[in-house]
């Protein structure tokens, strides 16, 4: 590209050279011939009034001071009843220039050679060759300078678009002073940034997959350990086989609802569901785990309530909540279903020592934990309800008292904007 951007203006400087420099030479020649024939006619005028005014005083015409006035020309005077004088070299015949003037007393003759008339000229012709030379080599160095400026710039382009191709999503910033290029790296700029927000995204729905599944399969691990442990018992290894079974089940829902998430899905999936009913498998499949820690699961508030939502996203937020009581919550852990005019409530509260003042107002930020934890439950807990158009607030730090408001089933048609505060 570099090769032919100098071609193409060395190719240009060239044409615009010729087409100024040979008219420039034909008329520079035309206007010193003319110039010479001009002031070979004002010798001849002024020779002969020197002549006129020589003869008119009585004077002698001296061919000595004609020569030192006139040098480099030979002179022709014819007076009449005088013979003619002549000084200097007469030149080549054809190859001369002469201007004569008369009067009433005779003429004079004043000419040059020709020899030197073109040596003058070929003078001229070669200044401007030689200005004609300058400027070529001006426009080669203007090119060289100017292909680089261009080549330059898009190589560096075609270095960070290579970057972009190969997952490296780091803007440039770089800019040439150029409007177009400028324009590119601005675009690539930006599809950096997207590249690198999709990225970001991939990574995010990897890391909350793993943590989401992770609470399935604790659930279904508990349920095997139910089963060996009550090996010689049919009943509690049926019991618990179909738990099992409803964990696999509750695993595969989670996975739908994590693709469905990461296609933006969520929110038009909310239909009306049954609290009683996730409330009710949620305690079912938490309360051994509760009871070997020597502490229980109670049930309170209203019952026969229903929501706008989506059982695999509530049952979610339930384990969620209930996983980090049984990590760092201690005593009777209560959930307490409610309805408001707004809103359907359901409250976790159990009586252990509650959450740091200093992560009170943090606690849904991702990656921030108190106990030593990933950081991402309560987030993606959040993210899910959210999803279903609702909203999941701390409401009492101590004890820790978490509050999940759900839409009550006839805003099922009105358009819902998720806000965060007080039900």
């Amino acid at each position: 590209m570099r090769r032919r951007l100098l071609s193409s203006m060395l190719l240009v400087a060239v044409i615009a050279v010729l087409l100024l420099g040979v008219p420039l030479g034909v008329v520079v020649v035309r206007l010193f011939n003319d110039e010479v024939a001009q002031e070979l006619r004002t010798d001849a005028n002024r020779l002969l009034l020197g002549v006129e005014y020589s003869l008119s005083q009585g004077q002698g015409i001296s061919p000595d001071q004609l020569a030192r006035n006139y040098p480099d020309r030979y002179l022709q005077v014819f007076v009449r009843g005088k013979p003619p004088i002549v000084v200097g070299s007469p030149p080549l015949v054809g190859r001369d220039l002469t201007e004569e003037a008369r009067s009433e007393n005779g003429y004079v003759r004043v000419s040059r050679d020709a020899a030197q008339i073109q040596q003058d000229t070929q003078a001229r012709l070669v200044l401007i060759i030689a200005l004609a030379v300058v400027a070529l080599g001006a426009a080669i160095g203007l090119a060289t300078v100017t292909s680089r400026r261009l080549s330059l710039p898009l190589q560096d382009l075609t270095r960070i678009a290579e970057r972009l191709g190969s997952g490296d999503a780091r803007p440039s910033r770089h800019r040439y002073g150029i409007p177009e290029l400028d324009l590119v790296a601005e675009v690539l700029d930006r599809s950096a940034l997207r590249i690198s927000d999709l990225l970001a995204r991939e990574r995010e729905f990897a890391t909350d997959a793993s943590h989401q599944l992770r609470t399935p399969l604790t659930g279904l691990s508990m349920r095997l350990e139910e089963i060996v442990a009550a090996a010689d018992q049919p009943e509690v290894v049926r019991e618990e086989g179909e738990a099992a079974v409803v964990q696999v089940e509750r695993l595969t829902a989670v996975i739908d609802e994590l693709l469905a998430a990461a296609r933006r899905q969520r929110h038009a999936q909310a239909a009306p569901i049954d609290v009683d009913d996730v409330v009710g498998q949620q305690i079912v499949e938490w309360e051994p785990a509760f009871r070997r820690a020597r502490r229980s699961l109670v049930l309170a508030g209203d019952r026969g309530l229903s929501a706008l939502g989506t059982t695999g996203g509530l049952s979610q937020v339930l384990s969620t909540l209930l996983e980090n009581s049984l990590k760092h919550g201690d005593g009777v852990l209560t959930i307490n279903t409610s309805s408001t005019g707004r809103s359907v409530v359901i409250e976790v509260a159990d009586e252990g020592p509650g959450i740091p003042e200093a992560l009170g107002h943090r606690v849904f930020e991702r990656s921030v934990s108190g106990g030593g934890g990933t950081g991402l439950g309560l987030t993606l807990a959040r993210a899910l309800v959210a999803a279903d158009g609702g909203r999941l607030e701390l409401v009492k730090r101590r004890p820790a008292t978490f509050a999940i408001f759900l839409r009550h089933t006839r805003d099922s048609g009105r358009h819902h904007r998720v806000v965060s505060g007080p039900a």
